[in-house]
């Protein structure tokens, strides 16, 4: 095996495949790097057994200025095998694999050997059929990601709320997260009917790092759904994730159908109130901060307090208050990734009770973005 490649191209395709390389995994040879080359390309391939990153680099591509000497395959070390690639003093990079599986990398004056793995033993990629493919805009599935994938449990105590939960039907897509303190709901519409419908859960992990792959350039991803994997095409790369097992709780009993008192306020203007309270919340034990909203007075507050350091309380500009005087506590932190969410967008708050879970929607979009927190109680 043997090629000669554009350095900084070959960087760029090489860090994305990284992203799925974990050094903490229990199959050693997934600490490496799966490189195989034929006449007219080089698939780089990293993977942890969750996640699986594919990437084909073809002559084709200028860019990449690919000669292909000899085909073959190898497993390096990725660690090693990239931090070489981006120390190397030359544009161009040469690597062959000598005998065994040693392999030369040279650039410019610089020469290397390092010791690869027989490829033969590299677990297998599954096929996924290409009959069942959704076509979604990336960056609508990058605001779905950033919108939901917020509200997932970090604790693997209960496992299947780790994930979000994708359902596929008709012509719509309903994602959502909880991890049973809030949740988040977005839906959208899919810009041709799926033939079947599909009811996934996608480890909320695969979706940050598959969110941190989608560039201005992914302007349309494919998605294709097997039994227990969800494949993600981006371009020439492919993106793989296991799919979590087991069945997401009805989440749709969670979101109250009314509510006694609304508050309509700008998202940004109150998440920079809610960061100034949180300032002291987060010296004190419970990290609590409360809102009062008194509608006969058009009138919201916040207020936060810690024993050890003193108090805030601000006023917060509101649009339109309506409905029932509440008095209600949450952890700032929940409301923080909730009204990053919404970006710049006007907002409303809807409340049925101090202790009832609350919800935020956008004014502009209430149907389809939902946040909800669940109060603290305070007593």
């Amino acid at each position: 095996m043997k090629f000669t490649i554009n350095r900084s191209a070959f960087i760029n395709k090489l860090n994305d495949v990284l992203r799925a390389i974990s050094s903490k995994t229990t199959i050693p040879i997934l600490t490496g790097i799966k490189i195989v080359v034929t006449d007219n390309d080089v698939t780089l391939t990293g993977s942890d057994a969750d996640i699986t990153i594919e990437s084909v680099l073809a002559n084709s591509d200028e860019k990449l200025e690919l000669d292909v000497a000899s085909a073959g395959s190898i497993v390096l070390p990725a660690r090693f095998f990239s931090e070489i690639i981006k120390k190397l003093p030359d544009k161009q990079v040469t690597i062959e694999v000598t005998d065994g599986f040693q392999t030369q990398i040279t650039s410019g004056t610089a020469a290397f050997t390092i010791n690869g793995q027989d490829a033969n033993n590299y677990p297998h990629l599954p096929e996924i059929d290409g009959d069942n493919t959704i076509s979604l805009a990336g960056d609508v599935l990058k605001e779905v990601i950033g919108q939901t994938v917020l509200a997932v449990s970090t604790q693997e105590s209960r496992p299947i709320l780790t994930g979000v939960h994708l359902i596929l039907s008709e012509n719509q897509l309903l994602a959502v997260a909880t991890d049973s303190h809030r949740l988040a709901q977005r839906k959208i519409a899919l810009p041709a009917a799926v033939a079947e419908t599909h009811d996934v859960i996608i480890p909320g992990k695969s979706l940050q790092e598959l969110s941190r792959m989608i560039t201005d350039g992914n302007q349309e991803i494919q998605l294709r759904i097997a039994d227990n994997q969800v494949l993600f095409l981006l371009g020439d790369t492919l993106f793989y994730s296991r799919l979590l097992e087991g069945n997401y709780p009805d989440t749709t009993r969670l979101i109250p159908d009314s509510s006694d008192t609304t508050v309509e306020l700008n998202a940004a203007t109150f998440l920079a109130a809610i960061e100034r309270a949180s300032l002291l919340s987060h010296e004190s034990r419970n990290n609590v901060v409360k809102l009062n909203v008194q509608p006969e007075d058009q009138l919201a507050e916040i207020s936060g307090n810690s024993p050890d350091v003193g108090n805030v309380e601000e006023q917060i500009g509101v649009e339109n208050v309506d409905g029932q005087p509440v008095e209600i506590s949450f952890n700032p932190d929940y409301m923080k990734d909730a009204l990053r969410s919404f970006g710049q967008s006007q907002i409303k708050m809807s409340f049925t009770s101090a202790l009832r879970p609350f919800t935020l929607v956008p004014t502009e979009n209430e149907d389809n973005f939902i946040q909800l927190i669940t109060p603290v109680r305070t007593y």
